[in-house]
């Protein structure tokens, strides 16, 4: 069996890299980068664990008083969750689904999925997974301001990484928001399990909200033509709860923060089925109820770094999208895939507008590919701060009118802010009322 996964393995490497290089891919410009850092590769979940033990454990919000429980199995196991307020007490239990997928030669695990509710908001509890499991843990948001988020986008699999998510566990956030490219996979589906491994942790202790990158797509023209195959199974969102038909875009509401998640690599042209959806979306907000709007892409829609211009899922999602987002009066929007840090100011149609969006790139989490070091010159006087180092950033919303948002070198020992700023709710803002 393992000398078939290799040759499997290396037969999709080796048909995808001719297929790259005779042009069948068109998401990833060309460009120099500096030398990588260690990749990080967790092959054994325990030693001491059996095939029906719970490895890869992640949670994510499921409504606002709902949390999606997925973790993943070697063997078959009940998908049943047991959780309570307490250590050891599970006066609670609810049961799920199990599914698998197939990628090339590669067969997953058995991947269960459970929803278990009603809960408290701002609450520690205390859970299991299936039949022989440890006890793990976890806080649901509050449901009231203050909120704070973590963003970190670009992870990877690396020691710059495992940099990221040390620094992100002591922030003491409630949520965790990832603008996709999580694993770095690229078609060796074992890093996916690797990847799960890594952030349990943290993704087991905090809902995990994510979209995908480019590096999710995982398609080989004649031998697996089904993009994200991987990334769908194994991080379910709740798209169904916003009435998107896809995993790929979705939107949720957590304590007076509408957060839109978008799919940079699935049709966004107007008239589409996530144009549509977003319109819709946008057009239910409720600004008494969620006066914040976060919206969250993969390829950013500004960008002055010398990485990925040009690219259509930059060029042509922002022609298509920007104006319904302007006109919504969305307040922040985060993207990744450019492997450094830049904020801009709030812009709309490439000027400076109080009443437009503040653009965050922040495609610095630890991905294996480095950093993007070389930025056009001179800076774009829209853009207010860029760097290209490793990092994540902060987003406490404080109440309905401020929140702070701040970025974090991994170079600082201590958790020093690198860059902040107050930001302004535009719905509490008179001259930007819809």
């Amino acid at each position: 069996m393992a000398s078939q996964r290799l040759i499997g393995l290396f037969l999709t490497y080796a048909l995808a890299l001719t297929l790259a290089s005779s042009g069948f891919f068109a998401g990833v410009h060309s460009y120099s980068r500096p030398p990588p850092r260690k990749n990080l590769r967790l092959d054994d979940h325990d030693s001491d664990a059996g095939p029906d033990s719970p490895q890869q454990v992640h949670i994510s919000l499921v409504g606002e008083d709902k949390m999606r429980i997925s973790w993943i199995t070697s063997d078959s196991a009940p998908a049943t969750v047991e959780y309570g307020t307490a250590p050891g007490a599970y006066a609670n239990s609810a049961t799920g689904s199990t599914t698998s997928y197939h990628y090339v030669t590669y067969e997953s695990g058995s991947i269960h999925d459970v929803v278990i509710s009603p809960l408290k908001p701002n609450t520690q509890y205390y859970y299991r997974c299936g039949s022989n499991s440890q006890e793990f843990s976890f806080k649901t948001p509050p449901s009231v301001f203050p909120i704070k988020f973590a963003v970190a986008g670009d992870l990877g699999q690396t020691e710059w990484t495992a940099s990221t998510l040390q620094h992100i566990s002591k922030s003491n956030y409630d949520v965790l928001i990832l603008p996709g490219d999580l694993s770095y996979s690229d078609y060796d589906q074992p890093l996916w399990d690797s990847f799960g491994r890594l952030v349990e942790p943290l993704s087991s202790q905090r809902p995990w909200m994510v979209t995908q990158g480019n590096h999710e797509m995982e398609k080989i023209p004649l031998v697996h033509t089904q993009a994200f195959t991987a990334y769908n199974a194994r991080w379910r969102m709740p798209y169904e709860d916003s009435n998107s038909s896809s995993n790929l875009y979705y939107s949720f509401d957590v304590a007076g923060v509408h957060v839109i998640m978008l799919g940079s690599y699935t049709d966004f042209s107007q008239g589409s089925e996530q144009y549509t959806w977003l319109e819709g979306d946008l057009r239910k907000i409720d600004r008494e109820r969620t006066p914040w709007t976060v919206v969250i892409v993969h390829a950013p829609w500004y960008n002055s770094n010398v990485a990925h211009q040009g690219e259509r899922e930059s060029v042509e999602m922002k022609a298509a999208m920007e104006g319904l987002l302007y006109r919504s009066r969305v307040d922040v929007v985060f993207a990744g895939h450019v492997h450094a840090y830049e904020r801009f100011n709030r812009v709309y149609n490439d000027k400076a507008d109080k009443c437009g969006p503040v653009y965050i790139t922040i495609g610095d989490g630890g991905n294996r590919e480095g950093l993007a070091t070389e930025y056009n010159n001179p800076k774009p006087d829209i853009s207010m701060f860029r760097e290209a180092s490793f990092g994540h950033g902060q987003l406490d919303v404080v109440n309905a009118t401020h929140a702070l948002w701040s970025w974090h070198r991994n170079q600082d020992d201590e958790a020093v802010r690198s860059d902040s700023i107050w930001l302004t709710s535009l719905s509490s803002n008179s001259a930007c009322k819809l």
